[in-house]
């Protein structure tokens, strides 16, 4: 069985013209499992493996695919929560848990060989190990069909939470900074520091003007977007909308990062079926066309980065993904840029020029009307802010859209193209859709 060894399949440079394949890859299935808090360490039908299984299921129902016609399979193979993510890796094996629920692989991990055994997956040939996070995967399983390393390629990205503190085992628990830790996290670790310790935010606000609280328009919007996604966290659960009051007085996290600034992890599975154009057009839903993908690492200068590496990083990341695609920033229609942190969607939105903001022009945006029934639905998926740390919504927001199946979130302005990305300034990836292959 193929893997992604030796296989050079990233556009992680500078200046490589349009995307071979633009055009020949579309999207055709998309399928979520429901969005909980956590896995409670019992029920059997929340595991990340079953919840896995039925996110693959919804998404070959909705293209109309039968098991046997799947020959790719992408899946990352971390529950996201990391190595020292609370109590991994306590929960298998344990007696009262069955096969194929018996070890990590279908309680709190998912892999390639563990899907292709419990689906039946006959017919796959292409299933990499070592799969990184969505960011780069939907590259990887745009490029595997275009390659023909594959021709039906599930690629699934499970983002499991279990009890205990997210992301604080293992040495972020220690009491001490360590090696060479004493250098970047001294403070205790936190996924906030690279955007608040040395303060590119603050320095943001410094030299454009403004403060932390112009933040609230786009945080609310976003809140607001994620109770339009029925499958989200806050819709499925309940969750009020937020209001400007309760932001401005929430607790900080990081000061000035506030709780409101920083997604809620939980625990779930998305899965999405990527073929090649021509098989698309023969499956039950139209299909959302890949325009280009991009990834980039972008080295720093020290130990975190300031505001204009972050801006130089974004205007490349920008210029690839246009380059790639064949497209400026006037042929984007949906943008829907990663919120993990609210305080990093200014650099992406001034850096891909979405809309025409220019860098310093963000907090008056966010202003403005960025509804999705106003002229500027900025991040009509609701991100992770509004869903959760599923890190999908923004690609399946993009698809709905470009299909005209979003519901209450569909736009009222065009919608043919689409860029969405799972990436921080530093490192990660962009995917443009298309509603027309050319």
């Amino acid at each position: 069985m193929a893997t992604q060894s030796h296989y050079d399949w990233r556009r992680d440079k500078d200046g490589l013209g349009v995307w071979e394949h633009r055009g020949k890859v579309a999207v055709a299935g998309v399928g979520h499992s429901p969005v909980h808090r956590r896995w409670d360490g019992v029920s059997m039908d929340k595991t990340l493996g079953a919840y896995t299984i039925l996110a693959c299921q919804k998404a070959m129902d909705e293209a109309g695919v039968t098991p046997d016609r799947i020959d790719g399979i992408v899946c990352c193979d971390s529950h996201i929560a990391g190595a020292s993510g609370g109590s991994a890796s306590q929960w298998a094996p344990r007696p009262y848990f069955d096969p194929p629920y018996n070890t990590e692989y279908g309680l709190t991990l998912i892999n390639a060989a563990w899907l292709i055994k419990e689906m039946n997956l006959t017919n796959v040939k292409y299933a990499p190990s070592n799969v990184p996070n969505i960011s780069e995967m939907v590259g990887l399983a745009s490029q595997a069909v275009g390659d023909g390393m594959c021709n039906t390629c599930l690629m699934i990205y499970p983002t499991g939470n279990l009890e205990g503190r997210y992301r604080r085992g293992g040495e972020n628990a220690d009491d001490y900074a360590r090696g060479a830790r004493q250098w970047t996290v001294p403070w205790g670790n936190h996924g906030g520091n690279d955007f608040i310790n040395i303060f590119p935010h603050n320095q943001y606000c410094l030299k454009y003007g403004g403060h932390h609280d112009d933040l609230a328009p786009f945080v609310i919007n976003q809140h607001r977007n994620g109770l339009l996604t029925p499958w989200g966290f806050n819709a499925s659960n309940g969750i009020p909308q937020l209001t400007a009051e309760a932001y401005v007085n929430s607790r900080y996290i990081l000061n000035p990062l506030r709780i409101w600034d920083c997604d809620r992890p939980v625990n779930a599975s998305a899965a999405y079926l990527f073929t090649t154009a021509e098989r698309a057009r023969d499956m039950k839903q139209p299909p959302v066309y890949v325009l280009n993908h991009s990834q980039h690492n972008f080295k720093q200068r020290t130990t975190q980065p300031d505001l204009d590496e972050i801006e130089a990083w974004t205007d490349r990341a920008a210029k690839r993904m246009y380059e790639g695609a064949g497209l400026g920033p006037a042929d984007v229609d949906i943008f829907n840029p990663y919120d993990g942190y609210a305080t990093m969607a200014q650099f992406f939105l001034e850096g891909f020029q979405w809309h025409g903001v220019k860098r310093g022009d963000a907090f008056a945006f966010y202003a403005d009307d960025i509804r999705v029934e106003g002229p500027h639905p900025l991040c009509s998926s609701g991100g992770n802010l509004g869903n959760g740390r599923t890190r999908t919504a923004m690609y399946t927001d993009s698809i709905e859209q470009l299909r005209g199946t979003a519901g209450k979130r569909q736009v009222t302005v065009r919608a043919e193209t689409a860029l969405a990305a799972f990436t921080t300034p530093s490192s990660g990836g962009w995917i443009m859709f298309g509603k027309y292959p050319s």
